[in-house]
């Protein structure tokens, strides 16, 4: 009798146990897909701002050695990322082609002039760094005009700080509930064992002893669960990238590096806290209390 009642009990320590683990790996999956996501996103959109270029037209008696001055200090100011000198030369061939004739023989003369397109660090693609950078150089010896897109740099921002806002809300409210059924799930583990934790107060124990073996325990289970969520990324990420391989989303090992250093540390943190908690509750109740 005593070993059939021994067997049920294992067998309901194994089903809760794969339980927590489950809802773990179910929850720390849906965690690293939103924060590859918001982390993903952040890379896109710097990206994106850094195709924004701001052009200085230089004026027509700039010597060579003048222009050869201004893109070295340009090169060390810290706003900028790349730095694309295009002759007046250049750039009516650029337009001709694009016009689909020479205008510069129609014209008898190449109205352009030489530029120098400063392509910009992300940080700095702001509407106010922009034109602050333009206004600069529009009073320098050298520029003749100081320009930029103006209307993109506008509505770039204002959709990526959109996009960038409802992104963070989703993933702190999909963060809530994922910690709120982590800890959920560990409660339900340690309820089944509230007698057991009670007993050994009784005896003597102190709360700290009492309490390690069940946050060794819940920790370990964390990390099994974030071990399956880990192959579940992977899986989904390869696929992705099978799909859409423009992303090259295994050659991002940075944001691989971190989404999975993000999924151990948080089934760490979480299965801790939840299990020191929860114990506590139970040590601190008196014992007619473990019956409600």
């Amino acid at each position: 009798m005593s070993s059939k009642f021994d067997s049920y009990q294992k067998r309901r320590l194994r089903s809760s146990y794969f339980s927590v683990v489950v809802s773990i790996a179910l929850v720390l999956f849906m965690i690293g897909i939103l924060g590859f996501v918001l982390l993903k996103s952040t890379m896109v959109a710097n990206h994106f701002k850094e195709e924004v270029a701001v052009t200085l037209f230089l004026k027509d008696d700039v010597a060579k050695d003048q222009i050869e001055s201004l893109r070295v200090s340009l090169m060390k100011e810290g706003f900028t990322r790349e730095i694309v000198y295009i002759s007046k030369e250049e750039a009516a061939k650029f337009y001709s082609k694009d016009l689909g004739e020479d205008f510069v023989s129609y014209l008898g003369t190449n109205p352009l002039k030489n530029s120098i397109d400063i392509y910009l660090k992300a940080d700095y693609v702001d509407p106010i760094k922009v034109d602050e950078i333009s206004t600069r150089f529009q009073k320098n010896a050298f520029v003749f005009e100081a320009s930029y897109n103006k209307l993109l740099v506008n509505s770039l921002t204002k959709n990526i700080k959109r996009i960038s806002f409802w992104l963070l809300v989703l993933s702190s409210f999909f963060g809530l509930i994922a910690i709120i059924l982590i800890n959920s799930s560990i409660r339900l583990s340690i309820y089944s064992k509230r007698f057991n934790i009670k007993t050994m107060q009784m005896v003597g124990a102190t709360k700290s002893f009492i309490r390690k073996p069940f946050i060794l325990n819940s920790i370990r289970l964390g990390m099994v669960g974030a071990f399956i969520a880990l192959i579940g990324l992977a899986t989904a990420i390869y696929f992705i990238n099978e799909k859409i391989p423009t992303l090259e989303l295994l050659q991002d090992y940075y944001t691989l590096a971190y989404v999975g250093s993000g999924v151990i540390l948080v089934a760490f943190i979480i299965t801790w806290l939840s299990t020191f908690f929860a114990t506590q509750r139970f040590l601190n109740l008196q014992t007619d209390e473990l019956y409600y």
